[in-house]
């Protein structure tokens, strides 16, 4: 059974959290659990929180044991940019973006295969 949980509309650029999600992928709630909350960057706190809430969905939603939970997928999408612009002389300004990204984990109680 596979168990999804999503964070949408989140303020990082997807380049800096795609890592993250490749690190994680194919292993065990808790070593994926442990291996996010050690790492210092901002986009481990935020997949960690994706990741928590995957756990609750499991648990509670489709009554399933958490300490057999696999990550069969963790993906991290880019989302909208927001437009801003900075000014610079002579009355020209430069555009910024800030971006943002969408993080999807999918659970599953099955061990995954070896590639």
């Amino acid at each position: 059974m596979d168990i999804v949980a999503k964070t949408r509309f989140v303020r990082i650029s997807a380049s800096k959290a795609v890592d993250l999600a490749r690190a994680i992928r194919g292993l065990p709630v808790d070593q994926a659990q442990q291996k996010l909350s050690f790492s210092r960057r901002k986009g481990a706190v935020l997949m960690l929180k994706t990741l928590k809430s995957a756990i609750a969905n499991a648990k509670n939603n489709a009554k399933l044991e958490v300490d057999k939970l696999y990550v069969r997928e963790s993906a991290v999408e880019q989302g909208p940019a927001m437009k801003r612009f900075w000014p610079r002389s002579r009355g020209m300004v430069s555009p910024v973006l800030r971006r943002m990204s969408h993080f999807r984990i999918v659970l599953t109680d099955e061990k995954p295969s070896a590639k």
